[in-house]
């Protein structure tokens, strides 16, 4: 007679789609033990959006993501879309805010909110969550996979998921963990890298700047050539440059240096003007108020302290007087203010990013149950595949799509 007991399974990280697929698992009756380094489950969690966490979007598809593959996700996405998401918070008693650009968050608008109703109802479904228990590794005998301790310690399980997530914030418990474990067990990795990250720029002016917001659109050149633009805000910073349209150009910029290319940024502080608006003004201004300096002509456009830096990387001196203006004069300051170039020397690493690039090839991942093509049994969901959202909830989306898929999998018999 065949075998109808329940699955023994043992999740590795409590994050957002290891609590999801604690939860698929255990409602369909599988017995499930969830394994989190961290003295709570959810850290990240409780980390993002700044305490209020982006918790999905309303709209999202393949093309908001990337990796090497970046369809792969096409099916777990479509499997589990945001209705999907929504009656799952419903049925916890987690409501939605939903805003008018797509990105919902937890109606309380803190995050505490979404990892403790998670972490409540993951109980209520029967699944047993041991923190402050790191998992060393995974090793598999005779159809059974053995989680070693640091202690040496090991239980046997007939399914295992790795949802570990990245390197990205390893003070709040990322690592490199998951992709060893592995790698141990067969797979191969698509080298890592930080996304939705503050860039460092090759030029000290950004130091002179440091502490100066507006918002602007910001271009990625690769190599010269322009590849990507983005609005949003930007701060300049004592290392280089930050803010949402820095952290939405950064997969790009990131991805590019990891490969060696030469990644440039363009700058253009003033986008709702052309040029020649920019110019006319700029000389009619000079025309206006002929004995003023030019750093003060240009302070009704932009922040004193940026025209200051802008005039020094310009090569005028910020003394220079209106009635001392002229056409080309004009132009190439405008030039600068529409297309400021910085060369991008690094980005502000794992521990300042939100997510990681790279992780786990998905060539060997079954992309309609989450299983791996070379260990049977093996399962994986979320950031420690190679695949990575765009900012705006998209990153968690996948996560709770590719639990869901991972704990209903895993859940057959």
């Amino acid at each position: 007679m065949q075998n109808t007991s329940p699955p023994f399974i043992a999740i590795i990280g409590a994050g957002a789609s290891g609590l999801m697929a604690a939860i698929t698992a255990s409602k369909a009756g599988a017995n499930v033990h969830l394994y989190e380094q961290n003295i709570k489950p959810a850290k990240k969690i409780l980390a993002s959006g700044n305490g209020r966490c982006n918790i999905s979007n309303t709209e999202v598809s393949a093309q908001d993501y990337y990796g090497q593959k970046a369809e792969f996700c096409s099916f777990a996405l479509n499997n589990f879309n945001f209705a999907h998401f929504e009656k799952f918070c419903k049925s916890m008693g987690l409501l939605l805010n939903i805003l008018d650009d797509g990105r919902a968050y937890p109606l309380s608008n803190e995050a505490k909110s979404v990892a403790l109703s998670l972490e409540t109802y993951a109980k209520a479904c029967g699944a047993e969550i041991y923190t402050e228990h790191p998992i060393s590794h995974v090793e598999k005998k005779n159809n059974k996979f053995y989680l070693h301790t640091p202690l040496n310690t090991s239980k046997a399980y007939d399914k295992v998921l790795i949802c570990t997530g990245s390197e990205a914030a390893p003070q709040l418990g990322g690592s490199s963990q998951g992709y060893e474990m592995a790698s141990a067990l067969g797979h191969t990795l698509i080298p890592t890298y930080p996304s939705l990250v503050q860039l460092h720029l090759n030029a000290s002016l950004c130091e002179k700047a440091s502490g100066v917001k507006l918002d602007a659109e910001v271009s990625v050149f690769l190599n010269s050539k322009k590849e990507q633009s983005m609005k949003g805000d930007i701060l300049f910073t004592k290392y280089g440059i930050s803010g949402f349209a820095i952290l939405d150009i950064s997969q790009m910029a990131s991805e590019a240096l990891l490969n060696h290319h030469r990644v440039d940024i363009g700058l253009d502080l003033l986008p709702k003007f052309d040029r020649q608006t920019l110019s006319s003004q700029l000389l009619q201004t000079a025309q206006n108020l002929p004995l003023y300096p030019v750093e003060t002509l240009l302070c009704g456009l932009l922040p004193l302290k940026l025209c200051r830096v802008l005039l020094e990387d310009a090569k005028i001196p910020t003394q220079t007087l209106g009635k001392d203006m002229h056409t080309k004069m004009a132009k190439q300051i405008v030039s600068k203010i529409k297309d400021w170039r910085f060369e991008v020397s690094d980005t502000h690493g794992f521990k300042h990013a939100e997510v990681s690039g790279g992780g786990i090839n998905t060539d060997e991942v079954n992309e309609k149950t989450m299983e791996s093509k070379k260990c049977k049994g093996l399962y994986f969901a979320g950031e420690v595949l190679d695949i990575v959202g765009r900012r705006g909830g998209f990153n968690f989306q996948f996560a709770w799509a590719s639990g869901h898929l991972a704990g209903k999998e895993m859940s057959r018999s």
